[in-house]
């Protein structure tokens, strides 16, 4: 794995290269998270540090992913897991699956403009204090599912 990336590595001077266990890159992400750009490992510790890297942004509910092939083409999806314990409670953040289709948009359709548009909406309905449970704080507005993903339909218009 290591030969692997360290050879591919070479066909992409302008993205610096270095290898850490994956403990050390969970410290690092939390310590200084600005300074990843690009992070490429296998599934079981994207995982890890995914999970890691969600709660900068307050919620695994708030992270996008995108796994792009050469072509741009990929498969778009919330970071977080199917989280069958809250189904049908109506207290999910859809933001992350708002956010995986604004990427779909950028990467794969071309379509920046439209992902901007996405983008901004979903940081006026956050400006505007409206809060699922899992980022509530006092405050703000707590709103569930679909009353978050109509908030954000409504900044759209």
């Amino acid at each position: 794995w290591k030969d692997v990336v360290t050879e591919i590595g070479l066909q992409y001077p302008d993205v610096a290269l270095d290898h850490m266990y994956v403990d050390n890159a969970a410290m690092q992400l939390v310590k200084a998270p600005k300074k990843f750009d690009v992070v490429v490992t296998g599934n079981m510790f994207g995982d890890i540090l995914s999970d890691a890297a969600a709660m900068l942004t307050g919620s695994i509910g708030m992270l996008p992913s995108a796994s792009l092939n050469a072509k741009n083409q990929g498969l778009y999806e919330p970071s977080h897991g199917s989280a069958p314990d809250i189904a049908g409670k109506g207290v999910a953040n859809p933001l992350a699956t708002i956010l995986s289709a604004a990427m779909m948009l950028r990467f794969s359709l071309n379509q920046p403009e439209a992902a901007a548009r996405i983008e901004k909406a979903v940081d006026a309905v956050l400006t505007q204090g409206l809060r699922t449970p899992d980022i509530y704080s006092d405050g703000m507005t707590k709103v569930g599912t679909a009353e978050m993903g109509n908030a954000v339909v409504k900044a759209l218009a």
